[in-house]
């Protein structure tokens, strides 16, 4: 006898005396549907969902909702505002000489020309070229002391001759002499000055300049003497290996995590203010700048794993308005 169940096995009731006993419905499963643990219902008998009955409660939920959003927007501005700009961080008067090529503490009692020695912008045009004497680096890697030296020599070898005999001697003549040369002495300094500045200087001199005053002003040759490294981890202060001598240095440091990440803020900032311009579409220009602000980032992650709380890397921190944006999260050039 064939079963009229589709399943291949069949649940007899437990009671088998009645023929006309039929089992129970719930106790047969199709074979064909999946596996659930509870009965399925259909739509008519599910529950809906239930708004909140207290209207009050309902909009104070809400109201605390919208607080909250608002909360985090401020959160979000204010740790953004902390993290600062990772591409130029904050100004610093070291970084702002890095622009106008004048010293970074400027001292004078007009107080117009000091405006004009410590502020720089990219909208702005360079200093004038007669405030080239306040420079301390010049062009053609001439320096202060040998720029004042000369000058000094050539007025010495250019004074007119004095008459041995004073006799014959004219002294109106040679007052007038005196007075010409003086004149012509002032017309040279001033045309030397200018040829020399940085001010009148193309803008591969003027990374040349900053390169050399960056390397003086963070090349442990120099900062060795006055900056403390790091202390020693406990490792290897109770160390039995033998310690290695360091190698005497052979001349300016030039290597160093620092003197690099110097060297690559310059270059920065030099490609923000061209992209920042009218250059807004340059591609490749853009594409350098992402270039170096990833490699300084690098450099930036290894030196705050190294030399994180030295004065190194305070004084690093300090000079150059580096903030925690520049090596830390992701930085994107929009």
């Amino acid at each position: 006898m064939t079963s009229k169940f589709p399943c291949q096995w069949v649940i007899r009731p437990l009671c088998v005396s009645s023929e006309n006993v039929k089992p129970p419905a719930h106790r047969w499963r199709n074979p064909y549907r999946t596996f659930s643990a509870s009965l399925c219902r259909s739509k008519s008998q599910q529950k809906p969902r239930r708004i909140s009955e207290d209207s009050y409660a309902y909009h104070h939920s809400r109201q605390r909702r919208a607080a909250n959003v608002v909360r985090k927007t401020e959160l979000k501005e204010q740790r953004a505002a902390a993290l600062g700009d990772p591409i130029r961080g904050v100004t610093t008067p070291f970084v702002e000489s890095l622009g106008s090529l004048l010293p970074s503490e400027a001292t004078t009692d007009d107080e117009g020309l000091a405006n004009a020695t410590t502020t720089s912008s990219p909208k702005e045009p360079p200093p004038s070229p007669a405030y080239a004497p306040d420079e301390d680096h010049l062009n053609y890697y001439i320096t202060k002391p040998e720029f004042e030296e000369s000058l000094d020599y050539s007025r010495v070898l250019s004074a007119p001759l004095v008459t041995a005999d004073r006799e014959r001697a004219d002294p109106v003549k040679e007052a007038e002499e005196a007075k010409a040369h003086e004149a012509e002495h002032q017309t040279a300094y001033e045309a030397i000055s200018r040829i020399v500045s940085l001010a009148n200087a193309n803008n591969k001199e003027r990374t040349r300049a900053n390169v050399q005053r960056i390397i003086d002003t963070f090349g442990r040759h120099n900062t060795e003497s006055y900056l403390r490294p790091k202390a020693p981890s406990l490792q290897s202060t109770y160390s039995t290996a033998a310690k290695q001598e360091p190698t005497p240095r052979a001349g300016p440091d030039t290597g160093s995590s620092e003197v690099q990440i110097g060297i690559l803020t310059a270059k920065i900032r030099v490609l923000a203010d061209r992209y920042e311009g009218a250059n807004r579409n340059d591609k490749v220009n853009k594409r350098n700048l992402r270039l170096l602000l990833h490699r300084r980032q690098k450099l930036l992650k290894y030196m705050y794993k190294k030399e994180r709380g030295s004065e190194r890397w305070t004084n690093m921190i300090e000079k150059l308005g580096l903030t925690e944006a520049t090596w830390k999260g992701q930085i994107a050039v929009e």
